[in-house]
């Protein structure tokens, strides 16, 4: 007899506004009791960025205080996993898997899809223009271009004025 797996359904997020809000979009349109008839397993997964990658440019003096960015970045992180979970349990979303994975999130995200053999990835969508975009690099324009699964970018909607 063959065993019907659910499909996975990965979740990126982060300490930003348009990550947060993209967690709760996705809980509300796919999870919630009123949903429709999808049944995904949940993974949450965070990019914690390695502390080499936050300094930059390494200079003298520059080792002495890795440890103690490396604490500030972990301390991010579970920060950002536990309101994560808050927001699954006060959705009534139960049992997800939830990670913390070091590295650049472009990366970690695709990664992830991969391990998990996810059928979405969602993510946010910060609205960067297109210099701050060129500059920076965009985390949903990279997946939605090397995830290999389809991809939801939820952007949040402008405030009416």
């Amino acid at each position: 007899m063959a065993t019907t797996e659910k499909p996975v359904m990965v979740i990126g997020v982060d300490d930003s506004e348009p990550g947060t809000y993209a967690l709760e979009w996705a809980l509300d349109h796919f999870f919630a009791p009123h949903a429709p008839n999808f049944h995904f397993d949940l993974v949450v997964v965070h990019a914690k960025p390695s502390p080499i990658s936050v300094i930059g440019i390494a200079g003298p003096g520059t080792g002495q205080a890795l440890p103690y960015i490396d604490a500030d970045l972990k301390k991010i992180a579970a920060t950002v996993i536990e309101k994560a979970k808050e927001t699954c349990i006060s959705k009534s979303v139960h049992g997800p898997k939830l990670e913390i994975v070091e590295g650049d999130a472009r990366n970690v995200l695709c990664e992830a899809v991969e391990k998990h053999h996810a059928s979405v990835l969602v993510v946010g969508s910060h609205g960067y223009g297109a210099i701050k975009r060129a500059v920076l690099g965009s985390v949903s324009d990279y997946c939605a271009h090397h995830a290999h699964c389809s991809v939801m970018i939820v952007k949040k909607p402008k405030a009416k004025h």
